[in-house]
């Protein structure tokens, strides 16, 4: 795939830069990536309020943080719930606090970024699980968190965008209110056999998700207790994707998962979920984490802002 001018110009420091992350070890690489989105990222865009809460579910208290964006009035707001990317393993609500910012504000929305358990501590299907229950709580608990139950979305980029995937079905399946599945680049399929998608092997030395780094969050993210056929795993597997949310798919040419998320829209469409699939041509994985560097990525926060505003009921 070729890239576009802009894009290969970014993705020529990533090859010169002299670290990766499969060189540091898991608090190294963790630090690493939340410095590299917070360079990526631009400056923070100002909010009216951000509040950090805890969410203190079953088996699990998780921290969340809820940002809403200057001119939004008080009370209930119509909701997008974010889960960050990072491969299940890295990422956390400081390393996509600018993705998050951007986003309430284009939107006109309040938005709630919720944490989840990473791995290896603790493998998949826990970061699913953690999610479904998130998004539970934050629906059972709507008025705590000034939310307009009946203006509900999910969204996230990477592994959250496979985690906003397995939500939507809970939420269809929990018969609990969601309005809009917004998926950014997601992982859809994590059995080994979707290493024969064509985009994992044309894209394998793409930075910066190379092949070699997929294998790296796969040896950290999966054990012998995780279920690649269990839909809370890989949600392209589920027995059908009918009545879900509708979707709003974002793919990027230039990415080993690209085959994953248009194949992901593709059977939302023919399992006749409304889909609007928003194709990058020679556009790298993790753009959206590119504000300061890419034109792109305020092409695809428009995107998602028009997506949820029109979903939500979101005037001006």
């Amino acid at each position: 795939m070729a890239l576009t001018p802009e894009v290969a110009r970014v993705v020529a420091k990533m090859r010169e830069a002299e670290i990766a992350f499969t060189d540091l070890g898991l608090a190294e690489a963790r630090q690493f990536y939340i410095d590299t989105l917070a360079a990526s990222g631009g400056e923070p865009v100002p909010m009216g309020e951000v509040f950090e809460h805890e969410l203190a579910l079953a088996d699990s208290r998780l921290a969340a943080r809820r940002y809403r964006p200057q001119g939004l009035a008080e009370g209930a707001a119509p909701t997008l719930v974010y889960f960050h990317g990072g491969g299940w393993v890295l990422g956390d609500l400081e390393s996509h606090d600018r993705i998050c910012r951007q986003l309430a504000q284009r939107a006109g929305c309040q938005l709630v970024a919720v944490d989840y358990r990473l791995a290896p501590e603790h493998r998949l299907p826990t970061a699913s699980e953690d999610a479904i229950a998130a998004y539970g709580y934050l629906v059972e608990n709507a008025a705590a968190f000034d939310i307009d139950d009946q203006r509900l979305a999910v969204g996230g980029d990477s592994a959250g965008g496979h985690l906003s995937a397995v939500v939507a079905l809970a939420a269809r399946d929990q018969g609990w209110p969601l309005a809009l599945q917004v998926l950014i680049y997601p992982a859809t399929d994590l059995r080994q056999a979707a290493g024969q998608y064509p985009s994992k092997v044309r894209n394998a030395n793409v930075p910066p998700l190379t092949a070699e780094l997929m294998a790296w969050f796969g040896q950290r993210s999966a054990d012998a207790g995780t279920d690649p056929l269990d839909w809370r795993v890989s949600p392209v597997l589920a027995s059908t994707l009918e009545d879900t949310a509708p979707a709003l798919v974002i793919t990027a040419g230039a990415d080993v998962l690209m085959d994953e998320g248009v194949l992901y829209a593709a059977r939302l469409a023919d399992d006749g979920v409304d889909v609007d699939h928003a194709h990058y041509p020679g556009v790298i994985h993790g753009f959206i984490e590119m504000h300061a560097w890419l034109a792109a990525t305020g092409d695809a926060m428009d995107r998602v802002a028009a997506a949820v505003r029109a979903r939500l009921g979101i005037v001006g």
